[in-house]
Formats: C-alpha cells, structure tokens, sequence
C-alpha cells in the first residue's frame, strides 16, 4: 500500500513505520518501469496535491512494505553498491526487490562480469535425490536447473526451488536447454515396454507447465523415439538427436513457437548422429556440429551437417587411429569461437584441436596432465565422470576430477582452475547468466561460482 501526502521539496518515505529521506533524482535513478520510479511520473500524481521541486516542502509517501529490505535498495540506488547486512535474509530483500521493480539492479549490482579468472565460489546447493544428477543447465538470467532421472528441479537466480518439471510419464532425462528465461526443453528417454514416453517437450521454466510436445513422424507416420542432445539455431529451430524404434537415427527439427516438425536429417552411412550427446549450433558457417563421443560409441565422431542441402560438410572419427593412439579416446568436444577449430578432451584429460577447414585432419593432442588438474577422472558412484568442455568469452574451461580449469589467450595457457565442494568429482558444469554451474555427482551438490563485481570506489 502506497499513500502520498502534500509537499514539495525532498522527499519523505516511510516504509512500515521507518521515515527515510531522499531525493527525487535519486528515486528517478530505478527507472520509470519501477515503482519508485513511477512516483515522479505526473500520471501517477494526476489528480494529487504532490509534487517535487526546489520548495521548503515535502512529499510523503506511507508504503507497507519491510523497512529493513528497503533500506538496503535505497542504498543500492544512492550508491550502485549492494550491502546487505547480516540480519537481512536474501530471500526476503529479493521479494522486496520484486514488488519495487529493481530485481534486476539487485542481480546486476550482485554479479559483475563474467570472467573466469576471477570467480569466487558464492554457493553450494544441495540437491534432493543423492546420487543421480545427470545434468546442469544455466539459465540466461543466472538460474539453473539439474536433471534428476524423470525429474528437472528449477532454480531461480536467487538459487529458490521453483515447481519442478517432470517429462510426461517420467521418462528418464537425458538433456535440457533453456530456450529463453522463461521457457525449458527437455529431451528424454524412450523407455522399453512403454509408448510414447520419450522424446522432446517445451515447459514454462515458471510455472513448469508443458507448452509444446514436439513431435517426429516418418513417411508421415508419428514414431515414438528417444531424444539425446538438444541445441537451438539461429532462427526458431529446436535440433535433437533421434533415435526410432525402427532404425530411424538422425538429427530433428522442430520450429520452436508452433512445435511442429520442420526437418529431419537421416543418419548417413559412416555418421553416428542418433547417439549424439553433443550438439552445438555454429553462426559463422550456419552448420550444426553433432558429436558422438566414446564411451557412448566404441569410436568418437564429429559431423557438420548442412541443412540447407541435406549434407554432411565436414567429419572426423578416431576410428582406425596408429596404435601409439589407440588408447586416447575424445570424450568431449566443443567448437571455437572463431567457428575454424573444435576442441576435444580425451580420458587422460589432454587437449585435442581439430581444424575444421581441413577434412580427414588429425588431433593435435596437448597433454594437459601434469599441468591442470590434481584430481584425475573419478568415478561418480558406479559411473566415471569423463571430463567435459565449454568456452566462454575467449576462455576455454574443461572439468577433470573435481576441478575446472580455465585457459585464456589464443594459446589456450591455463590461466585458474576452480576447486571447492566437497561433493566429489564434477559429473557436468555449464555457463551462462554470469554464473558457472557444477554438478558433483557424489554428494549431489552444486557449486555456483560468480565474477564479484567491480568496486565502486
């Protein structure tokens, strides 16, 4: 409740019984989308005695709201600086933060750029079945979601539990994307005996209420099918990997605002594309880069595949490496950001550059070792944690063990490395709103690590 009262001159606040002094302009600095902000448009005075100017007077306003919160925003907007003291929880600024309309000054004032050589360990999350988190996902807006069999828990920038999405049957989970803030695709597992449990299906990361299921069919017959790897492109296209009950394997497309089918590129002789567990969309060629990495296959494979003329443009498999490599296996991949190279990391948690402009190139294999990560690959209860790769704003980060490093420069020099729960090896990490995520598999906890902001002064 919010009432006004007559004057002019500075003006006066009180918030739930507290008097607070302030001036207009400093009201004027949240916006005139906020709360506050909208006291000084003259719409919201239309009618009223207030006002503000230069005079002996004041306005004042009652507002029923926590003073203790208020006065931490008030702050934030005399000084860009957040300082909550310890008496203040997190939970309830962040709610007082929602109804004045400055959530987002408190995240932008809570986290600064992202920089991997800079970020601070901020939380750790305990999560709600031990054991068997699969998967962690960044939301753009600094929250997160973990896959847990049939289960997708959802949180909030402020690390809150929103309702968790549960895939129709509870089919298990094998990836989810964050499509937008507010909207979560989640690709899940056929289950045998059952029909039409797996597949892929949009959820309002919200309010977890289902908005698409997206569909395959094949001569125009609907299939049932297991979805793997999920990546979206640069129009409206949602890509998976597929896999039919009769051999049908590739890669679909769907059109992600009506959730019809748009495409679907058949696995070619040779192309591992319905086992993938990687997929990644590239700008600068307009290609679809689908990897299918050991040990989900004897062998690994690397596609670009072209849907504007259904072809595969660039490939690469390790199939009949020398014996002397043999042994060396990529686990995972990423491509650059230049959209020239990938990156692979094999089991012993060496480097590997292949060069996309190149075909039938071979891996140029850096060992790593014995200069990054003092944990090596770790069991996570009776699976191995492989180590896994993402980039970021020119770093290069790759999990091993229970760390992740971080390499910077066009010589990808190993620059940090991140090392702090407890919770055993890292089964999987992503980056995204400002914020790394890592799941660790063993005690099913996740480590949120932030770039601290610049100081004021």
């Amino acid at each position: 409740m919010c009432t006004p009262a007559t004057g002019r001159g500075r003006v006066r606040l009180n918030v739930g019984g507290r008097v607070f002094e302030t001036t207009a302009a400093t009201l004027g600095a949240a916006g005139r989308d906020t709360m506050l902000g909208a006291m000084l448009d003259a719409s919201w005075n239309a009618g009223r005695d207030a006002g503000f100017g230069d005079g002996a007077g004041q306005a004042e306003y009652f507002i029923d709201r926590d003073p203790a919160c208020f006065a931490v925003l008030l702050d934030l907007l005399r000084t860009g600086g957040l300082h909550v003291p310890p008496g203040v929880p997190e939970a309830a600024l962040h709610r007082e933060a929602l109804y004045y309309g400055l959530l987002d000054r408190v995240r932008a004032a809570r986290l600064g750029e992202f920089d991997g050589d800079r970020l601070r360990l901020a939380a750790s999350v305990p999560g709600r079945a031990p054991g068997d988190g699969t998967a962690v996902r960044a939301a753009p807006d600094g929250g997160c979601c973990v896959a847990h069999g049939g289960t997708v828990r959802v949180y909030n920038w402020a690390l809150e539990e929103r309702r968790p999405v549960y895939y129709p049957g509870h089919a298990p989970v094998n990836d989810a994307a964050y499509l937008d803030a507010a909207t979560l695709v989640v690709a899940a597992r056929e289950r045998p005996g059952r029909r039409d449990d797996g597949g892929v299906a949009a959820f309002s990361a919200l309010t977890a209420e289902p908005r698409h299921r997206f569909r395959v069919a094949h001569d125009r017959q609907p299939r049932s099918f297991t979805a793997g790897a999920l990546a979206f492109g640069a129009g409206c296209e949602v890509f998976a990997s597929c896999k039919g009950r009769f051999n049908e394997y590739g890669v679909g497309v769907w059109d992600w605002n009506t959730g019809e089918q748009a495409d679907f590129f058949y696995e070619p002789p040779g192309c591992a594309l319905g086992d993938a567990d990687r997929l990644q969309w590239l700008d600068a060629t307009s290609t679809l880069m689908v990897a299918t990495m050991f040990p989900r296959t004897d062998s690994s494979f690397i596609s670009l595949l072209d849907f504007r003329d259904k072809s595969v443009v660039w490939s690469w498999s390790d199939a009949g490496t020398p014996a002397s490599l043999e042994d060396k296996h990529a686990v995972h991949a990423v491509a650059m950001e230049d959209g020239r190279s990938v990156c692979m990391i094999n089991q012993y948690d060496d480097l590997g550059f292949l060069d996309l402009r190149k075909n039938a190139a071979g891996v140029r294999w850096r060992s790593r070792s014995k200069l990054t990560i003092s944990g090596k690959t770790k069991a996570c209860g009776e699976e191995i944690c492989y180590p896994k790769l993402a980039r970021h704003g020119g770093q290069l980060f790759a999990s091993t063990g229970d760390t992740i490093s971080v390499f910077s420069g066009p010589d990808r020099v190993l620059t940090s490395t991140l090392r702090c729960s407890n919770g055993g090896a890292i089964c999987d990490f992503s980056i995204g709103g400002d914020r790394l995520f890592a799941l660790h598999s063993e005690e099913n906890v996740f480590d949120v690590w932030e770039t601290p902001p610049p100081p004021i002064i």
